[in-house]
């Protein structure tokens, strides 16, 4: 896989397809650019996608954590990007966002608003962040010492391609009859996420918290003026619904769409339908034709 220098760091990137219009793909934690590998075959003509790995992920290098985790904050990943697409030659694109990605996805179109047009984010992390306990933060750590203990927790980001009994406290994670390349392609995302840094596993979840602490860009999300459709599986017990309606409230031009018997990965849990949803918001585009308001 191709890498792109990113400041101090080099970042992993693949493309698909090809074509006048450039989206971004920005994943989502313990993940990679490859999350949406199932759908990107299913996207329209005409679009060129990039997916980028945060750095800590994939195939990007994987600095030791600071003592705060600074190093891995949504800030850093959000640098990290503009960086990438400096070294990518992309001076204006759009963005699809997964999980986590949503959030750094906000810190770019605010850093660099003229830069962007369009936003798909599935399932985001809001401007508001999220809030971890200890018991939680815990889990993390757990999950980086244990594959079993990060298949089970892992298994929930994409609960629709298992048995639900199995996925309850102290079950085994079992996935459904004729999955057949879902579950393998399931399966090698797994691999990735066993091997992300220590600044991922436990600083995400640091970083988080200190968003949604911090509250600094809750009141900022009025300027986000890039139109946005928000995409929400009914059954994504990660996300709180309340922050993503307080998101499409305060954003200009942004809609939330709630899609029934999906978790929180479309992408993975029924790629045709994400990449449905990705065909209608950007196919047919023309470049920068999405002018900020």
């Amino acid at each position: 896989m191709p890498r792109v220098k990113a400041g101090e760091i080099h970042l992993g990137w693949c493309t698909w397809g090809e074509g006048d219009i450039t989206v971004v793909f920005i994943h989502g934690n313990l993940a990679c650019k490859e999350w949406i590998g199932l759908a990107a075959p299913l996207f329209p003509s005409g679009v060129r996608v990039i997916g980028i790995d945060w750095r800590g992920c994939g195939e990007s290098d994987r600095p030791l954590p600071a003592s705060d985790f600074s190093n891995y904050s949504m800030r850093q990943h959000a640098l990290d990007m503009l960086a990438a697409l400096d070294g990518l030659g992309i001076s204006h694109c759009h963005l699809a966002t997964h999980s986590t990605g949503g959030i750094i996805a906000t810190r770019m179109l605010l850093m660099q608003p003229e830069r962007f047009g369009r936003v798909l984010a599935l399932d985001p992390v809001t401007p508001l962040g999220m809030a971890f306990n200890a018991d939680q933060i815990g889990l993390f750590r757990s999950m980086m010492a244990s594959h079993e203990v990060a298949r089970s927790v892992m298994a929930t980001a994409a609960s629709t391609l298992f048995v639900p009994e199995s996925l309850l406290p102290g079950a085994v994670p079992r996935f459904r009859d004729g999955l057949g390349d879902q579950q393998a392609f399931y399966e090698r995302m797994l691999e990735r996420t066993f091997g992300v840094a220590e600044g991922i596993w436990l600083g995400t979840p640091y970083n988080l918290n200190l968003e949604r602490e911090s509250r600094e860009l809750e009141g900022l999300m009025p300027q986000v003026t890039h139109p946005h459709l928000v995409l929400w599986g009914e059954k994504d017990g990660w996300i709180p619904p309340a922050d993503l309606r307080s998101m499409a409230a305060a954003m200009p031009d942004c809609r939330l769409v709630v899609v029934p018997g999906i978790g929180h990965s479309m992408n993975l849990e029924m790629p045709a339908l994400y990449a449905g949803y990705f065909g209608a918001w950007f196919g047919g585009l023309r470049d920068q034709d999405v002018p900020l308001r």
